[in-house]
């Protein structure tokens, strides 16, 4: 009695606290998205300088992932030759650039709604890159869903009260480079058997995204901040955007490794409508009838590639299990027989 009660009990505790951090995870990436829409938007902040955003970001982030490692030792850095960290960090390093530039620069010409749905594109370009590259095995089923995704966005992008052309552009190059960063990892990391979690990740790429962003900042955002002689650095404002930058990393951190990949990605379809709500309600942005209808075809569709994704996770764990048990077995008789032929002589 008192062992089932200690194991209820326990249970209780160990749901509680995935629940705790993907509430933490949700409210911190929510913080995250909103703080850049106001700190970028012309009719908020007014501070349209995504580039230099996300420098700070990054100069933030590194200095205190560096620290967490080589003072504090929270996590121990992944040893990695210079040759491994130009080939494959490096590149991750400059796509990720791309992707936070191009994703933040979007903030100043759509709404927070619109770029959620857009973002919903997400899993067809990481599937369509994973098959140009060879990581993933086309499949008409998949391609169909994907298709059935790309519909709905395109129904959603079709009722945008705001449609802004650039804006829609900067998203989609966002998406199209993150999407390739996704599958970069697969291919030059996870393959090579370097698995990085958030912080070490914030070690080794975010200053390499620091120095590739300082090439555009120079020709494109110094200049113009050179002649804004009425401009100063907030420091409550950048300085708190930056914490709950680096907070999302951590919370990114505990999220996957307490629970999982899939609860993270259910999560953020939680996020993503709470942000939708929450930018028809608080920021007024226009939600058209037809942007909800095209953004519920393109959550049923990624809601879809989530189960087959975790169906195929379960199908490989339990092939693992009985080949396990097979091996096992097999041992089991060649000890039997080992023993049988000792006994005869």
């Amino acid at each position: 009695m008192g062992k089932g009660r200690a194991l209820s009990e326990g249970v209780i505790k160990k749901i509680l606290l995935s629940y705790t951090y993907v509430a933490v995870w949700i409210f911190l990436s929510f913080t995250v998205i909103v703080y850049n829409k106001y700190i970028l938007d012309k009719k908020l902040y007014n501070w349209p300088y995504p580039i230099t955003l996300t420098m700070i970001h990054m100069a933030f982030c590194s200095s205190l992932a560096i620290i967490l490692i080589k003072v504090f030792n929270i996590v121990e850095p992944v040893s990695m030759s210079r040759h491994t960290y130009l080939r494959s960090v490096v590149p991750i390093g400059a796509l990720y650039s791309l992707s936070l530039w191009l994703s933040n620069s979007a903030y100043i010409y759509l709404s927070v709604s619109f770029i959620q749905m857009l973002k919903a594109l997400m899993p067809v370009a990481v599937y369509s890159i994973g098959v140009l590259l060879k990581k993933e095995t086309f499949k008409s089923q998949t391609m169909t869903n994907m298709l059935s995704i790309s519909f709905g966005v395109a129904i959603a992008a079709y009722g945008e009260a705001k449609f802004d052309v650039w804006g829609v552009v900067l998203q989609l190059g966002a998406v199209a480079f993150e999407a390739t960063r996704l599958v970069l990892i697969q291919i030059l990391l996870t393959s090579k058997g370097i698995n990085l979690n958030p912080i070490t990740s914030l070690y080794y790429v975010a200053p390499c995204c620091f120095v590739f962003l300082s090439v555009p900042w120079i020709f494109v955002e110094l200049p113009v901040l050179r002649e804004t002689s009425s401009f100063h650095f907030d420091f409550v404002i950048f300085g708190t955007n930056s914490v709950c930058a680096f907070a999302l990393n951590l919370a990114v951190f505990l999220l996957v490794g307490k629970t999982s990949a899939l609860t993270m990605n259910v999560a953020g379809v939680v996020k993503d409508w709470l942000l939708i709500a929450f930018s028809w309600s608080v920021i007024k942005d226009t939600v058209t009838p037809l942007n909800l209808f095209g953004y519920g075809l393109a959550f049923l569709g990624v809601g879809y590639y989530n189960h087959c994704k975790l169906q195929a996770l379960k199908a490989k764990d339990a092939q693992k299990k009985v080949q396990a048990s097979d091996e096992e077995a097999g041992k089991l008789l060649e000890v039997r027989e080992s023993e049988r032929n000792e006994t005869k002589v």
